[in-house]
């Protein structure tokens, strides 16, 4: 509403101005009808009104309730100004009534266009508006005249009506494609593989939450039953660092939606990009938090498959800062499901990310997360990542094949005792070298005790200085 009340008000204001300045074209060219002061006026005041609402409109978000004020103030303003159209610009008394009636159906139609209104509204606001013009024209011409140009300004207001409803119907009918289940979308903040994610609102607790979603028309339907499947495994984690699910359901159409909670901060590779390498005492403090998601999720036979930056995501949480949350539990794998290590042999994951056993084949066991996690620790501590290469072959390749090189040497500073050693364990080629579970990881990082502590006061500042 603020956006076209904003362009209806620049519209008024130039079309009033392109107006003026043809008229003073027509006074130069006919000298003997001067352009009269009381109509210099009339121009003015009419700009500063058009003006002053684009003015209003283009500032910070306004309640609506005053833009609707607003825009009926601006209406019925606009309907009395016409009225004071000066004789000695337009001599001939029909002729003047006849621009002050196009002055109005064109203000009718134009705000019927730009503006979203219920139909009773505009029939409302349009009669308000017109009203003074017809009377002035039932006074001060002949009948036949008065009630002619009454005929017009009725049957404008009638088509603005109807346009309104047409308009007003439709925009219903997008809100309602819109619609699934309880929430509303609202914003596309994202899309994958897997779905499409929007900012939603829940219909009664008001509370900001994503929704992902895949139209079946997407996907076939087996990918379509791993939605469906990654929803239920998800719903079924409650670590408070694992993204919490709270709804999922189908429309009428087919669509599959899940809601979860919406999230606002940065994901590590924002992080990184923005404050670049990480201090090794807020490495831990985030490793902590996804040991202990993946750990809840390991022991229940649940594996990520594409832990990497992006599916991290850190924020402030229950007036706690630097809360981990893991997302996009998209590829988990079930690996007590019937089948489970049978499945299709497809790459899965992100290359840069990838364990090498998962390289070779989708069989990959929670020692694959292991390995994920200590290629972002390697990010997070250098802003680089651990191979890189010009295609995923040559990339597969290295995890593969090439030893990584140690952050000290990449950093060409060393790193507190106990950690680098525990990043080099988890990005070890064998996984029987690595940690054996999400649980051993965090047991072993807890006793990296070089690391200088990333205290809730530092975590508390750092958000306050970023804004």
């Amino acid at each position: 509403l603020q956006r076209r009340l904003a362009l209806l008000s620049a519209i008024s204001a130039a079309l009033t101005l392109g107006f003026y300045v043809v008229a003073q074209v027509m006074v130069q060219l006919g000298p003997e009808n001067p352009w009269p002061p009381a109509a210099h006026g009339l121009t003015l005041t009419t700009l500063l009104l058009a003006g002053g609402a684009w003015l209003y409109c283009r500032g910070r978000r306004r309640p609506t309730s005053r833009l609707r004020t607003l825009e009926s103030l601006l209406m019925v303003a606009m309907g009395f100004l016409v009225l004071f159209t000066s004789p000695e610009v337009i001599p001939e008394p029909e002729l003047r009534t006849m621009v002050m009636l196009l002055s109005i159906i064109l203000l009718l139609y134009t705000r019927s266009i730009f503006i979203p209104s219920s139909p009773v509204r505009t029939l409302v606001l349009s009669s308000a508006t017109a009203l003074p013009l017809a009377a002035y024209a039932l006074a001060t011409e002949s009948p036949r005249l008065g009630i002619w140009k009454a005929m017009w300004l009725l049957a404008a207001i009638t088509v603005a009506t109807a346009g309104s409803a047409v308009i007003y119907g439709l925009r219903r009918e997008v809100k309602a494609a819109r619609q699934l289940g309880q929430y509303t979308l609202e914003e596309k903040l994202g899309e994958g593989g897997m779905g499409v994610v929007y900012r939603a609102r829940h219909a009664m607790l008001r509370r900001p939450t994503a929704v992902k979603l895949v139209k079946p028309e997407r996907v076939g339907e087996s990918i379509l039953r791993r939605f469906e499947r990654e929803v239920q495994l998800t719903a079924g984690l409650s670590h408070p660092n694992t993204v919490s699910v709270f709804d999922f359901g189908r429309t009428p159409d087919g669509v599959f939606y899940y809601a979860m909670e919406y999230l606002e901060g940065l994901t590590l590779d924002e992080l990184v990009d923005a404050d670049g390498p990480q201090a090794p005492g807020r490495t831990v403090h985030i490793l902590r938090q996804v040991l202990g998601a993946l750990a809840e999720a390991h022991g229940i036979g649940f594996v990520h498959r594409d832990i990497k930056p992006g599916n991290i995501i850190l924020c402030e949480r229950g007036g706690l800062s630097d809360v981990a949350k893991v997302l996009d539990f998209g590829l988990v794998k079930d690996l007590q499901a019937p089948g489970a290590m049978t499945q299709d042999a497809t790459l899965v994951g992100t290359p840069l990310y990838l364990a090498p056993e998962a390289i070779r084949s989708p069989s990959a066991d929670a020692r694959a997360d292991i390995y994920s996690l200590g290629a972002v620790a390697y990010f997070l501590l250098t802003g680089q990542h651990v191979f890189d290469g010009r295609t995923v072959v040559e990339i597969c390749g290295h995890h593969l094949h090439t030893p990584p090189t140690p952050p000290s040497v990449r950093l060409g500073h060393r790193q507190p005792g106990d950690l680098e050693p525990w990043v080099l364990a988890c990005l070890e080629k064998d996984p029987s070298g690595r940690p054996r579970s999400a649980s051993a990881a965090a047991a072993r990082i807890d006793r990296c005790t070089n690391a200088e502590e990333w205290t809730v006061e530092a975590g508390r500042a750092w958000w306050a200085a970023t804004g």
